[in-house]
């Protein structure tokens, strides 16, 4: 097997995805003193030849090692061939699975089709020639003065391969058949427009600046447009999908950038090809564009790869904004500890190149300092769309941002967001943190469910949990997991049996304090699936959780139910009677939360000082937490609905 087996994207995915320095640091020791990994530039005694002083240098921005002393070099293929003895195949194969990536099952149509590709690289390498020549043409005067007009002066033009395609329906076709270039291939590379209702196949860019779009290996794959006449139906126009192009999961300039955003480990995305040219020339060199469109999973996952923190640039305008917005929704369900994204806003009505151009260097460098957070972006969005003139309209704001908030798939990140935008919460609305969602009843000794921010003791303090004083105080005084846990388990299994009930109990479900870890990811998974959709039937939810791997969970979690004659809980059951028992259960675990914590605090209290009158304290929390064990309250009317005499939720 050869290497021309494996489509010459898979590898280009493994390198991008695999540091060298992971695979070859496995069998050798790094020299400190020589060694910048924050650089990816890396140095050790070689691995090939025995050595006492470090010779052996590996660079993961290029991808490559080479020894100085035996002169032995290669990429992350060759170093497991050469030094652990496998064949290709099976170091492609080892290092695809690091990398995540499926390995291709490869037909002799595969095999041609790869070679194929190999073709049309040539090909849109010849027309990336010929636009730049026609560039410096007579023809090209007009594409110049543009240019000049937007100081996109000759270097630069000669560092982005810029050039022109001429007003003329077949210059670039022509020229390509002199080059024995056959017409298919060039319909394939997407130069070319065609049809069965075009007579003559036409050139696709015409009396446009042209920008080349190149892969990571910087190997030319599609071209960007920018029409010179004012009456071009459309001002950018791009390559359209080929063998080697797919917009969505390519980003302009990433060939370029690559290096300095390794080395600086942060990148910046821009809104087009003339903003990434204009943090260049601004002296930011790590900056590049999707292509025309929103960005997508793919591009950010690329950006994520190469910094923690990329930051989003976008124009000072309302579209600028909306492209923003769609940037951030993209971004929250993919959220990640010690991953996001920072935001920055170019003057209103400006772009980077505006910018440059009025202010230089160091206003643009400015707009990107300052770049702000997600979380602040995310607050700002919600102020912005929402009216809270009234207690009803507070309510929604709260509940639509709780919404967005619900959509992040990491229950780490989501809890700190949660956390956040709660003490954000209590500050907009003058109330101390952690009062900002109290009971009407102001009655209340303790505090009801506060569901954003962490809990508070009554004086609005952090709640102290402290470590059990002694197993005879712990065996005093704790109550039962059995009925809290079992509460849980009905909490969650009655969304799953009653899912009409979950838009009346959005925040409740959200906020509650789950024990269990396992029911913990049950409940953002409904959460997840209420927040995409209006309505829900239980099939629909239940196929939805089935599909993302808790079909186990809700089978026993629905045979417990049974056990216990938990009749509430049965498909038949009204939903009257369902909404009445989580309303009784949500109250009763509240409370059961915030009796727990002030327990562990008298245990606390009575272990440093066992006065008469701390253990009367710790007795009565006790007593309160066995009369909730043992007897819940009573609800008038309850089972009705469903045609039972059944008065208490058992």
């Amino acid at each position: 097997m050869t290497a021309m087996r494996f489509p010459p994207s898979l590898l280009d995915d493994i390198r991008s995805r695999v540091p060298i320095s992971s695979v070859v640091g496995r069998k050798v020791a790094w020299d400190r003193r020589k060694t910048n990994a924050g650089k990816g530039d890396y140095w050790a005694c070689c691995p090939f030849h025995g050595e006492k002083s470090p010779s052996f240098h590996v660079e993961d921005r290029k991808g490559r090692y080479h020894c100085f002393g035996c002169k032995v070099s290669g990429d992350i293929f060759t170093f497991l061939v050469e030094k652990e003895g496998l064949k290709f195949p099976e170091a492609v194969e080892q290092l695809a699975m690091e990398a995540g990536l499926p390995m291709p099952k490869l037909s002799e149509e595969d095999v041609a089709r790869e070679e194929a590709r190999t073709g049309l690289y040539d090909i849109m390498d010849m027309a990336a020639a010929f636009f730049e020549a026609e560039l410096q043409s007579p023809r090209g005067a007009k594409a110049r003065g543009y240019l000049s007009d937007r100081q996109l002066m000759a270097p630069i033009q000669k560092e982005f391969r810029l050039g022109y395609a001429p007003d003329d329906r077949s210059a670039l076709r022509s020229f390509l058949a002199n080059k024995n270039v056959p017409l298919d291939k060039m319909i394939e590379a997407g130069l070319l427009v065609a049809g069965d209702d075009i007579p003559v196949a036409y050139d696709r860019f015409r009396d446009r600046v042209i920008f080349p779009i190149r892969d990571p290996r910087g190997r030319v794959i599609a071209f960007g447009g920018r029409a010179l006449s004012k009456d071009a139906p459309a001002k950018y126009l791009n390559s359209p999908e080929t063998p080697l192009f797919s917009k969505g999961k390519v980003l302009y300039n990433l060939d370029k950038a690559r290096a300095p955003a390794h080395e600086k480990s942060a990148i910046i995305a821009v809104e087009g090809y003339v903003d990434v040219i204009a943090m260049h020339r601004a002296g930011l060199p790590h900056a590049v564009a999707p292509l025309g469109t929103a960005l997508t999973q793919d591009q950010l996952g690329m950006l994520w790869r190469i910094a923690p923190e990329p930051v989003l640039s976008f124009d000072g305008d309302s579209a600028g904004l909306k492209a923003a917005y769609r940037a951030l929704d993209l971004a929250l369900p993919m959220l990640q500890p010690g991953h996001s994204l920072r935001f920055a806003f170019m003057p209103e009505g400006q772009d980077p190149d505006d910018l440059l151009k009025a202010q230089g260097t160091d206003a643009v460098r400015g707009v990107v300092e300052q770049a702000e957070p997600l979380s602040e972006v995310l607050w700002r969005r919600a102020l912005s769309e929402n009216d809270r003139a009234t207690p009803e309209r507070k309510a929604q704001f709260e509940r639509d941002l709780r919404s967005l908030i619900n959509t992040i798939g990491d229950d780490v990140v989501k809890k700190h967001y949660l956390s956040d935008m709660g003490e954000r919460l209590a500050g907009l609305f003058g109330k101390k943190p952690g009062s900002a969602w109290r009971g009407a009843n102001r009655g209340q000794k303790r505090p009801s469910f506060v569901p954003f921010s962490p809990r508070y003791s009554p004086k609005g303090k952090p709640w102290d949990i402290p470590e059990p004083a002694s197993p005879q105080l712990r065996a005093l005084a704790n109550q039962p997991a059995s009925a809290a846990d079992r509460r849980e388990r009905l909490m969650v299994l009655a969304f799953v049996v009653h899912p009409g009930l979950l838009h009346d109990f959005l925040d409740e479900l959200a906020a509650a304090e789950l024990a269990s870890r396992e029911l913990d990811s049950l409940r953002s998974q409904i959460l997840d699936i209420a927040a995409l959709e209006t309505a829900l039937d239980r099939d629909h939810l239940k196929g939805h959780l089935i599909a993302r791997g808790f079909g186990n969970q809700i089978a026993r979690l629905e045979n417990q139910a049974k056990r216990l004659n938990e009749w509430f809980l049965d498909a038949g059951a009204a939903d009257d009677d369902a909404r009445t028992a989580l309303r009784q259960m949500f109250a009763l675990h509240r409370k059961s939360i915030t009796l727990g914590r002030e327990l562990k605090a008298a245990e606390s209290a009575f272990a440093g000082e066992p006065s008469e009158e701390n253990l009367n304290a710790l007795m009565v929390l006790r007593e309160e937490l066995s009369s909730m064990a043992g007897a819940e309250a009573q609800v008038e009317g309850f089972g009705q609905a469903s045609g039972r005499q059944i008065d208490a939720i058992t």
